[in-house]
């Protein structure tokens, strides 16, 4: 997947973010990061998980959560292209981590605009947005399928297609999993259980094997 300052050198890099007047924060693990941001803050920027990573949660008027997106270092994340302007939405580490913060509206009316450097970063941005709209669809087609084994086997096709092998590790732990699939977990440790007596997977700790 692209990076947003792919083929930008960290000098190039230090320029830029200065001249975007960018902010970068550190966290601990467990912080809800957007709730020390104002309304106005939220609304029109983009961040990149310096190190570390998080979730992006929703959580209903229930209190039940459901992970959104999962973000891990040289991710991004922001109003142009996630849910979080949801009073239901927060992104929370998941580790320590380094955030930087970007207001779009200075990418967009930078004075840098004509340099190469800042042309490199707009392409890259350009594609991640792509990209992330890819995986946005992707997910759409996994939670439109009705039961719990049919969302397993498009989420692991799904994996299979990307990793280019019929071997991958899932990236959640199976709670998580359970909850970006939309499933309750035992159901969905029960049908991991019976796909892989009936030989359709193998699975060795969060390392799963296609047979199919």
């Amino acid at each position: 997947m692209t990076k947003l300052f792919d083929n930008i050198s960290p000098k190039n890099k230090e320029i830029l973010l200065k001249k975007l007047e960018a902010s970068t924060l550190s966290y601990s693990k467990g912080v809800k990061v957007l709730s020390n941001m104002s309304n106005r803050s939220k609304e029109n920027f983009i961040a990149v998980i310096e190190s570390g990573s998080a979730h992006n949660i929703k959580t209903d008027y229930n209190g039940m959560s459901t992970i959104l997106e999962e973000y891990n270092e040289g991710d991004i994340f922001g109003s142009i292209i996630s849910s979080i302007n949801s009073e239901e939405n927060n992104v929370i580490t998941k580790e320590p981590s380094r955030i930087t913060y970007i207001d779009y509206n200075k990418i967009t009316n930078s004075e840098i605009s004509n340099e190469k450097y800042y042309i490199i970063f707009y392409k890259n941005l350009l594609e991640i947005i792509s990209e992330i709209v890819a995986a946005k669809n992707e997910r759409i087609n996994i939670l439109t399928k009705r039961s719990t084994r049919d969302k397993l086997l498009e989420f692991f096709n799904t994996l299979s297609v990307q990793k280019s092998s019929r071997v991958f590790t899932i990236p959640y732990s199976f709670t998580d999993l359970a909850s970006y699939l939309c499933v309750d977990r035992s159901a969905m440790t029960r049908e991991i259980k019976n796909l892989k007596e009936e030989g359709f997977i193998k699975v060795t700790g969060k390392r799963i094997t296609l047979n199919y």
